[in-house]
């Protein structure tokens, strides 16, 4: 066997033997973070408008253990099934947090 820093013509360490260079980051890849500024704004309209019709049903079949029943709804309202995910995880914690907030409440 030839030491491992002789170029082969063969073989899976072949070819002509370079230092990789670090990629960049692209803006591209930074398409769909949330930034500090649009995480509180969100907030700030969440707690201003509330959570919509459907939102609240989803929180309702969530309370009494519909978990299924939740995800389906979401997925016929919202249209696909990772989005119906995301936001069936989303109302759970937003029950989450108001169980928290009257316990500390009480």
């Amino acid at each position: 066997m030839a030491p491992p820093a002789m170029e082969m013509c063969v073989g899976l360490d072949k070819g002509h033997k370079v230092t990789k260079l670090p990629k960049r980051v692209k803006p591209s890849q930074r398409k769909g973070a949330k930034s500090k500024r649009v995480k509180i704004i969100r907030e700030v309209i969440r707690e201003v408008a509330g959570f919509s019709p459907y939102e609240r049903r989803v929180m309702e079949l969530l309370k009494v253990n519909k978990d299924k029943r939740a995800l389906k709804f979401c997925k016929k309202r919202l249209g696909t099934h990772r989005r119906a995910k995301r936001k069936r995880e989303e109302m759970q914690i937003a029950l989450q947090m108001m169980r928290k907030a009257q316990a500390a409440g009480n």
